[in-house]
């Protein structure tokens, strides 16, 4: 903060910006709403553990009405409805588009295509390694040096 610049930071003032957060607004435009910067926003969370957990909170909660409006929207629901249709079909396919790839970059634990491989052995067990050996082409010599080698048991 600036020399001669008081901090505008009071209870209300964090209250609403929670709440409109918790709307799915963004960020920046909440804090250019009221008249700060969101970088002031994300020093005073930096600084206050509760206040970094309600904004958390707040957020995970605006990514939720995000996800609802787009539900609705995708339903042809307006603004009235809680939804953003345009009534142009093309105009709401792009805006729920645009909303569930914003949700999966912001969100992936939860709005993510979660993909996942597991590899396992047989029943379940580990994954063994063989390795086989096309002993046609060996010379003898070369047969009786592997022959000599121990094999391993893993």
């Amino acid at each position: 903060m600036g020399a001669g610049r008081m901090s505008k930071r009071t209870k209300q003032l964090e209250q609403q910006i929670l709440g409109r957060l918790s709307l799915g607004e963004p960020l920046t435009s909440i804090c250019q709403d009221v008249g700060i910067h969101y970088t002031t926003w994300r020093e005073w969370c930096r600084g206050d553990q509760t206040l970094e957990i309600a904004h958390a909170r707040a957020r995970d909660l605006g990514f939720d009405a995000i996800a609802e409006r787009a539900r609705l929207t995708a339903r042809g629901k307006g603004e009235g409805e809680g939804g953003d249709s345009s009534g142009d079909t093309q105009r709401d396919k792009l805006i729920i588009e645009t909303d569930l790839k914003l949700l999966a970059k912001w969100d992936p634990r939860r709005y993510g295509d979660k993909i996942t491989a597991e590899h396992t052995g047989p029943d379940g067990g580990p994954i063994r390694s063989e390795t086989r050996l096309d002993v046609s082409a060996l010379t003898d010599e070369q047969l009786r040096a592997l022959a000599s080698i121990p094999a391993h048991r893993g």
